[in-house]
């Protein structure tokens, strides 16, 4: 497909910008400049004098930040600010990881340097390159609104490029420590399930029901490969010029070695549908002219062409994504609540629990996405 033309092509640079903007750092997660800027000019020689700290503000986890030092611009990835469970966020690790991903599979950015030294920031971190894109949050461009066609492109890129993940060789690529396949369908299920309980703050029957189904009969495992954990359309990055090429996949705290079809699972779990709620639908870990006119299911059979797997049991995939979701949401409400983190998006995340609760238990019920 050509890349848009004329007007589509202005309005896909004006949606860039206006999508990928930092903004300056929220209140109790900033980071000491000073102390920043000796450090990069000790290690990379950018220009401390001229070093200026954005947010990228959409994140909920990992907190990420914009460094320019002259012409020079990196992103700088750390834990949250509250965090007590190191390996829940472990930048080495994941420097690590980047650092091998990056050599075969194109669309995971490159890290540059890691520091363990808490005394320059307050915590551990890492730089890695600035990926340039487009990162679809909830809006999408004219060109997407207006063409169904485009649409499925899009969607089909999408799953493509995560069927490419699962189809990277991580032994040949050094990465066969990270994880240990056997038996990963059930840590998954069960460790879910313990954090949940550890940060539950309000009673959610729905959600427990369907955590009482997904550990009556967990499957055996379905192969192994890289999973990234938490692939959703706002950690994906787009050509905006061409739609349907991914130019970076990121996030990758969660990555390791296990079943393919729990990576998807978690993919399905985001893809909200109409009968979600409108609320739901406007969430934005996903364009919404797409789940409105792509539903799940279509996903899960692209995913199947792209990738020859087995696809017959993707509902319980599908209620472990999106149990594994809520279990995240319950953990940043309770950090919240704890005034670990004043980010006032957290606040309202207890009825998001309660919803995809209620998402998982009717599913289980009428037994399809």
């Amino acid at each position: 497909r050509k890349a848009p033309e004329g007007k589509y092509r202005h309005r896909l640079r004006v949606f860039t910008q206006m999508t990928s903007e930092t903004s300056a750092v929220r209140q109790g997660e900033e980071i000491e400049e000073s102390r920043l800027g000796t450090f990069l000019l000790e290690k990379l020689g950018t220009a401390a004098a001229d070093l200026k700290v954005s947010q990228f503000p959409a994140g909920s986890s990992n907190l990420t930040y914009l460094i320019t030092g002259g012409s020079d611009e990196y992103v700088l990835r750390r834990p949250p600010f509250g965090n007590t469970v190191k390996s829940a966020h472990d930048m080495g690790r994941e420097f690590n990881v980047l650092s091998k991903l990056s050599l075969v599979y194109p669309n995971a950015p490159k890290p540059l340097i890691f520091c363990d030294d808490d005394t320059v920031i307050g915590s551990e971190f890492y730089l890695m390159e600035r990926r340039n894109g487009l990162i679809l949050r909830g809006k999408s461009p004219v060109e997407l609104e207006d063409s169904p066609g485009l649409q499925r492109e899009v969607a089909r890129a999408f799953i493509n490029n995560l069927a490419e993940l699962h189809s990277v060789d991580y032994a040949a690529a050094g990465l066969d420590d990270l994880g240990r396949p056997e038996g990963y369908s059930r840590r998954q299920v069960e460790g879910w399930t313990k954090r949940y309980f550890a940060a539950k703050t309000d009673e959610h029957p729905e959600l427990e029901s369907a955590i009482e189904w997904l550990n009556a009969d967990i499957p055996e495992e379905s192969g192994a490969s890289l999973v990234h954990n938490d692939y959703k359309f706002d950690n994906v990055m787009l050509d905006p010029n061409d739609l349907t090429r991914v130019t970076a996949v990121l996030d990758w705290e969660m990555v390791t070695v296990g079943d393919p079809l729990m990576d998807l699972g978690t993919t399905l779990g985001y893809w909200m549908s109409a009968e979600a709620g409108e609320e739901m639908m406007r969430m934005p870990f996903n364009p919404y002219v797409l789940m409105k006119n792509i539903s799940r299911q279509d996903l899960a059979d692209i995913y199947a062409e792209f990738s020859g797997r087995d696809i017959s049991n993707i509902l319980y995939y599908y209620v472990f994504g999106t149990f594994k979701i809520a279990v995240i949401c319950q953990q940043i409400y309770a950090r919240y609540l704890m005034g670990m983190t004043k980010d006032p998006r957290f606040a309202g995340f207890a009825s998001i629990v309660s919803r995809l609760g209620t998402i998982a238990s009717q599913s289980v019920e009428r037994k399809h996405l």
